[in-house]
């Protein structure tokens, strides 16, 4: 599979619920900067970020993907659901980078949908 086929096979995964899938495709350093928000360091804080904020499969809209070299930028929107119940959407660009077939490190920008 190219870098591409990775993160939509990934992603998959997540809209299933299947969070161990999805960490399959990450490497064990991989590491998650949401800009202006926080940093995750490695596949464990990333199993335990999933299980704090995926309460319920995520819905994912991707509008574009985008492959160059060792990157994968993904362009869309996602719904997640809070403990209260409550669906709250955003838009999201994704940029991934990609090492030896595995996802090792994301840049996400997340901005809350009105």
């Amino acid at each position: 599979m190219n870098n591409k086929q990775i993160l939509e096979t990934a992603n998959a995964a997540i809209t299933q619920g299947d969070y161990e899938g999805f960490l399959a495709y990450c490497t064990d350093d991989t590491v998650w900067t949401f800009v202006g928000e926080q940093i995750l360091q490695g596949k464990e804080a990333v199993r335990q970020y999933m299980a704090a904020t995926y309460l319920e499969p995520p819905k994912f809209m991707v509008k574009n993907l985008i492959a160059d070299g060792d990157f994968v930028t993904a362009l869309g929107e996602i719904a997640l659901k809070d403990a209260h119940g409550e669906v709250s959407g955003y838009t999201y660009c994704d940029v991934w980078r990609f090492r030896d077939g595995k996802m090792a490190e994301l840049t996400a920008f997340v901005i809350e949908s009105k």
